[in-house]
C-alpha cells in the first residue's frame, strides 16, 4: 500500500532528540500511513544502534561520513514512495493533530507545491521560522554580525519579517529547512536540493528555483510542530559554522545574484572571519 505521506529526517548527533521526534510521529500518525526515512550523517552517539533497537519500522540510511543536510535529504528523497514528502529535523515533535491538519490541506489546495507548518519554540512560544529573500545589504549586516547588535534596524527587520503575521495563512518566499512539506510533483519539476550547499541556504534555493518555476509556497499555522531548535549543528563550534555559513551564502550569490555582488561578498568574507575568531577568543572564552 502506498503511503499518505513520507517523512525524512537527516540525523547528526542529536540521538535524544530524534528518539523524541519519532515517538511523537507514531504516537500521532492517526490512521495515516508514514514511511518513516532516516538518514544518519555518521553520528558516532548511538543514535543508529537506538533506531535498530526502539524503531525497527523506520528505513534506517547509515552514512559513513557526514555529507552534508541537502545531500543525505536527496537519497531518502529518491526513495519516497508517498505524494507528500515532509523533510522534518530531528529536533522536532509533532503536535497531535499535525497530520490531520497538513494532510487534509494539502488535498484540499492541490496549487500549493511546499507549505511551512506554525512552528513553535520548546516553551510554546511562536519560533520565527518566515524571512524575506537575502539581498546584498541585509546579508553584508549579517556577515558584521550586527543582527543582534541592531534589532530595530530597517534592513534587518525586513529581512527577518519581524512584522511577519504568524496567525494568517498566506505566501511566503521561503521557508525554515526545519519543516517543509513538499508536494513530490514539486522535486519531479525543479529537481532536489543542490549539494553544492552542504548547510544553510539549501532551502532557500530551493525555494527560489519554486517560486521561479511558478509554485506556490505557503505558510499554514493549522498545522503546529515544536522545534526545539539548532539542537544538532549546535554543537559544532562557531567558526566551523561560520565557514559553512560563508561558503553557502557566496555560492547563493553566485548562483541567483549578479556576479558583482557575490564579489563583494567575497571580500567581505575576511573581515566576517576575523571578527568570528574575535567572537570565539575573547568573549565566547569568557562565558566559561
Amino acid at each position: 500500500m502506498r503511503p499518505d505521506i513520507s517523512i525524512v529526517i537527516v540525523n547528526w548527533k542529536a540521538k535524544d532528540f530524534l528518539k523524541k521526534c519519532l515517538k511523537s510521529i507514531f504516537d500521532y500518525q492517526n490512521d495515516y500511513q508514514v514511511e518513516v526515512f532516516v538518514v544518519d550523517n555518521d553520528s558516532q552517539d548511538g543514535s543508529v544502534e537506538m533506531l535498530k533497537e526502539k524503531f525497527p519500522q523506520v528505513i534506517l540510511m547509515p552514512l559513513a561520513k557526514n555529507i552534508g543536510f541537502g545531500a543525505a535529504n536527496n537519497l531518502a528523497i529518491d526513495k519516497a514512495q508517498a505524494e507528500y514528502i515532509f523533510l522534518l529535523n530531528p529536533d522536532t515533535e509533532l503536535t497531535k493533530d499535525f497530520l490531520d491538519h497538513a494532510f487534509v490541506y494539502m488535498q484540499s489546495n492541490p496549487g500549493v507545491g511546499i507549505i511551512a507548518p506554525k512552528i513553535l519554540n520548546s516553551d510554546g512560544s511562536q519560533q520565527l521560522s518566515i524571512r524575506r529573500n537575502p539581498n546584498l545589504l541585509s546579508q553584508i549586516l549579517v556577515l558584521f554580525k550586527l543582527i543582534n547588535i541592531l534589532p530595530n534596524n530597517r534592513i534587518l527587520s525586513n529581512y527577518l519579517f519581524k512584522n511577519f503575521d504568524y496567525t494568517k495563512e498566506q505566501s511566503v518566499d521561503q521557508i525554515m529547512g526545519a519543516a517543509m512539506l513538499i508536494h513530490k510533483s514539486v522535486f519531479e519539476k525543479i529537481g532536489i536540493f543542490d549539494e553544492k550547499f552542504f548547510i544553510w541556504f539549501e532551502e532557500v534555493d530551493l525555494c527560489k528555483r519554486a517560486r521561479q518555476a511558478n509554485i506556490s509556497i505557503r505558510y499554514f499555522p493549522g498545522a503546529e510542530i515544536v522545534h526545539h531548535g539548532g539542537e544538532s549543528f549546535s554543537q559544532a563550534n562557531s567558526l566551523k559554522k561560520q565557514l559553512f555559513f560563508n561558503n553557502s551564502l557566496l555560492y547563493y550569490f553566485y548562483k541567483h545574484k549578479a556576479i558583482w555582488q557575490s564579489f563583494i561578498i567575497l571580500l567581505l568574507i575576511p573581515i566576517n572571519i576575523i571578527l568570528t575568531l574575535v567572537y570565539v577568543i575573547f568573549f565566547k572564552r569568557k562565558t566559561k
